[in-house]
């Protein structure tokens, strides 16, 4: 009945400007009658008992114009014309949508922004002794579990603490360690002030208080030139800074804060590290749908990275990272990120973000956590199987459509959402709700 239509639309474009002819008036009304009937139908038993009928008589209608324009060339003409207009509306309605997308995916929610203003003007309130957090002896001991998140947003920090200590076996030994700029660092002490987390230790420092990240990252100025807020984040590249910020750790996971944890997390801790830096799930079999190849990403044309890095090497997420801090300083690690930073500046390298930029620092340094551990796609990919869902350690929302959006994919958000207690006075009354 869809093909119908087609060759009716094509038929009426033979006919003269202005014509009104029987014929013309027909196929106008047969026109109509079953794209009536069709709607939105995706399978024969959505469609009315009359689209039966609809069709028989718009057949005998192309009938007569098949009569009455008898030429197939033309008719073959017009219809690659009408394939060719609809490919390019089509392609011009995805670019529309992909940078709304984008666009809605780059906008803080007016909920997000009412509740880091009235947190921080909560904040301001405080004595400095009523701001301090407890336990912060434990803060460079190395026996215990340390995690840490790099983020600016308050809801998205909330549930990362929140779900990673409700599934820990030994909550006392975690200490979750959150850094963001001096513009959040008010709203999220407040937020962690009046929602303790527990047996767990909390530490909120600011990227202003490291005073050795100004002339460390110099090249920042370089990077915004770029509009894509993936490459000119601080926060974002600061993960290749680790063992500067924690210089009396060995060992700790980052997370990305666009992650849910399923499970108690004791278990990578011993992880066989076998001399490398990062532990990590891969991304590269062809069959999952975070699947990434190093070459749709690294310009492996130019010398310096062929020469460096296979083409088919193995890809891997951040998002959930254990990293070996006392290997990383021994072989530096840091000293050739920057390295490779201002080589990227001199000459198109890589796709702007820092995921590249990890893929070449940890190059031949990383170690394979089973696919398990790290779930990937709920922020993009709504066709996840729920099995992969359930059985992961830690889901991760990577892409535009983040739990916390509009956009986010409904069905995911149950995963992010079950850690947060939407009936708090702040949450009401700057509307968050689930």
């Amino acid at each position: 009945m869809r093909d119908q239509i087609i060759r009716a639309k094509a038929y009426l474009n033979f006919a003269p400007p202005n014509s009104n002819s029987h014929l013309i008036k027909e196929l106008r009304t047969r026109i109509k009658e079953v794209e009536q009937a069709v709607g939105d139908a995706c399978k024969e038993s959505d469609l009315p008992r009359s689209a039966s009928q609809k069709m028989k008589a718009m057949e005998a209608s192309l009938s007569k114009a098949s009569r009455a324009y008898p030429h197939c060339s033309q008719m073959a003409t017009k219809l690659r014309a009408m394939a060719y207009n609809a490919e390019e509306q089509i392609r011009a309605q995805k670019n529309q949508e992909s940078y709304l997308v984008q666009l809605a995916g780059r906008t803080t929610p007016k909920g997000l922004h009412c509740l880091s203003m009235r947190l921080t003007a909560e904040y301001f309130f405080l004595q400095p002794e009523e701001r301090q957090f407890p336990n912060q002896q434990k803060l460079n001991d190395p026996d215990l579990y340390h995690y840490a998140v790099f983020s600016d947003n308050i809801l998205a920090c909330a549930v990362v603490v929140n779900s990673t200590i409700s599934f820990a076996k030994e909550p006392e030994k975690i200490v979750f360690h959150v850094v963001t700029d001096s513009l959040n660092l008010p709203a999220i002490s407040m937020w962690f002030l009046l929602n303790p987390p527990g047996k767990a230790t909390i530490h909120i420092q600011s990227i202003e208080s490291f005073d050795w990240l100004a002339t460390s990252h110099s090249s920042t100025s370089e990077e915004q030139k770029s509009n894509d807020p993936r490459y000119t984040s601080v926060l974002n590249h600061l993960r290749f800074y680790l063992p500067d910020i924690f210089p009396a750790l060995n060992k700790i996971v980052l997370f990305d804060h666009d992650v849910v944890v399923q499970r108690d997390l004791t278990e990578i801790w011993s992880v066989d590290m076998t001399g490398k830096v990062n532990a990590a799930v891969e991304t590269c079999l062809e069959r999952e749908a975070s699947y990434r190849a190093m070459h749709m990403f690294l310009n492996l044309s130019d010398p310096f990275l062929q020469k460096r890095f296979d083409a088919n090497a193995c890809t891997w997420a951040f998002g959930m990272n254990l990293f070996e801090l006392q290997e990383w300083r021994r072989k530096n690690l840091t000293g050739l990120y920057r390295a490779y930073v201002q080589l990227g500046l001199e000459r198109p390298l890589w796709k702007a973000g820092s995921l590249p930029l990890g893929w070449i620092t940890f190059y031949n340094q990383t170690v394979a956590l089973d696919k398990r551990w790290h779930t990937l796609g709920l922020g993009y990919n709504a066709g996840l199987s729920s099995s992969d869902m359930e059985d992961a350690a830690v889901l991760h929302y990577d892409g535009v459509m983040k739990p916390w959006l509009e956009i986010g994919i409904a069905k995911y958000k149950g995963y992010w959402s079950k850690h947060l207690q939407y009936d708090q006075p702040y949450m009401q009354q700057c509307n968050i709700n689930e």
